[in-house]
């Protein structure tokens, strides 16, 4: 599983900044201040955004450009030592994380890029004549426009799509009750007054299709696995909000991963099918009191919290029987968090202001409220909001509420400050990483499934396939990088020669 964020960006005093200008900016400021840190372009031949998972390719002249994430001339692109990647999507700097195999860790390697985003920040801001630049770990400028945290699970290819879609539908309209970051504003101008759950849900507008940035879908269909496509589908989530809060953004990854694999054993027996899913997404987000009852095609009624405690109980059905007295401690953590945040929510969804963004924010605009007396319209408010996703410590509410003890950790700074360079040691993002700390030079480009060296004396440059993402770890290639001091000794070593 992996992660990946685009950050909002703004010049304070320059409304009119150019965002691609600013985003290169951001991602160059970082490669340059990062010593010895690779300019490999992105490897983009093995990319195709375009082929949908329900069995065509969506024709390129019909595609709107922003789909074409294969064709990144000329953007500004980072390939770091911790197997993740800087880069500029369209008109945000994004940072994409390793592949990892447990919540914790795609948690720890998400908060990493707070950090590189930070840093990035604040080395751009050192060029002579270059502007301030902040950034946000949010999702909305609150004018119309919506960018993307995406998440993105390794899954069998012989699982069938539409059980995909059947059961995961429900999950993600209920899921937004635990992992929103909160927003003030509804709809996509967030012009009406109020305050909602999720950052996201006005802007999906259909259940399933290939989009991301328009038409967005509650089900992303784009079949694009970075991996052996014979054996492995990437489901590549497009509807989470950005997290910042290390409870919501652990239990974002590690209850969708469960249902997941609840999807691929056959397990989930029950259709919690909804009536009219987007328009229950809308309306979950817009019910904070979470009172509202989503209604089922079978003619039920229950709330979004209801809902997502069918899933958790099926959760531990499923573990309960596959795994027993064995369950792996990432899982019964899992279980346990997801029990406990859904009880809370049940009784009194208050107790969750040092765990869940979008409680927290909204005990911060009440305050505010209650203070000054402002009502929801008051523009006053959407500065807060934005304020709480701000990356720098010294400014964000978020990193405040942190600062004073007011939000519960999972991790240790220093286990986060340590993401920032390490690549994680059981997955292929080690080999990525250590070859572009080891080689950088020699690293002529990369992407998830391979890297490619530029060896001196070779004619041509030499690809090394990674479809497997379970090889190439630590203790998998491990001894061949220490026994290899260049490049060149590496790809000998692997072809042979």
């Amino acid at each position: 599983m992996g992660l990946e964020t685009e950050f909002g960006i703004a010049v304070p005093g320059d409304a009119q900044a150019n965002p691609v200008i600013i985003s290169t900016q951001i991602v160059n400021g970082y490669a340059t201040g990062e010593p010895g840190l690779s300019h490999a372009r992105w490897d983009y031949e093995e990319e195709n955004p375009l082929r949908d998972a329900r069995g065509f390719t969506m024709a390129r002249e019909v595609a709107d450009s922003s789909q074409l994430t294969d064709d990144g001339a000329g953007m500004a692109n980072v390939i770091l030592t911790n197997g993740a990647r800087l880069y500029v999507d369209h008109a945000h700097p994004e940072y994409s994380s390793p592949e990892v195999t447990n919540p914790r860790d795609a948690l720890a390697w998400d908060k990493a890029g707070e950090l590189v985003m930070a840093e990035a920040a604040r080395r751009a801001a050192r060029v002579p004549g270059a502007p301030a630049i902040n950034l946000y770990k949010n999702n909305t400028d609150n004018k119309g426009a919506s960018y993307g945290t995406h998440e993105n699970y390794l899954m069998r290819r012989s699982t069938p799509f539409p059980e995909i879609v059947k059961h995961l539908t429900p999950f993600f309209v209920s899921r937004q009750v635990i992992c929103g970051q909160g927003r003030v504003g509804l709809g996509q101008q967030g012009t009406d007054p109020g305050f909602q759950i999720s950052q996201r849900a006005d802007f999906f507008e259909v259940e399933v299709g290939l989009e991301t940035t328009l038409k967005r879908p509650i089900i992303n269909t784009r079949d694009e696995p970075h991996a052996d496509a014979d054996k492995y589908r990437r489901l590549h989530v497009i509807i989470g909000d950005a997290n910042l809060s290390e409870v919501a953004g652990l239990l974002k990854v590690g209850t969708t991963a469960l249902v997941l694999a609840m999807i691929e054993e056959g397990f989930l027996a029950d259709d919690l099918g909804l009536s009219r899913p987007v328009h229950e997404l809308h309306l979950v987000s817009h019910d904070p009191d979470l009172k509202h009852q989503v209604e089922l095609r079978d003619g039920r009624t229950m709330t979004a919290v209801h809902l997502q405690r069918e899933y958790c109980d099926q959760a531990h059905k499923f573990v309960e029987d596959r795994m027993g007295i064995d369950a792996d401690d990432a899982t019964t953590e899992i279980l346990r968090r997801w029990s406990q945040v859904l009880d809370d929510l049940e009784d009194d969804p208050s107790r969750l202001v040092n765990q869940l963004d979008w409680v927290a924010k909204r005990q911060i605009l009440e305050g505010y409220r209650s203070r000054d007396g402002l009502a929801w319209s008051d523009a006053r408010l959407q500065l807060v909001d934005l304020q709480y996703s701000d990356v720098r410590p010294e400014k964000g509410l978020y990193h405040r509420l942190v600062a004073s003890g007011r939000m519960e950790r999972v991790l240790t700074d220093e286990a986060i400050r340590q993401t920032v360079h390490t690549p994680p040691e059981d997955t292929r993002a080690w080999f990525r990483g250590e070859c572009v700390r080891r080689y950088g030079p020699q690293v002529a480009a990369a992407s998830w499934d391979s890297v490619i060296f530029d060896v001196p004396g070779r004619p041509s440059l030499q690809r090394v396939p990674m479809l497997e993402p379970l090889r190439g770890t630590r203790a998998h290639v491990g001894e061949l990088l220490e026994r290899c001091q260049t490049a060149a000794e590496l790809v000998d070593a692997l072809t042979g020669a």
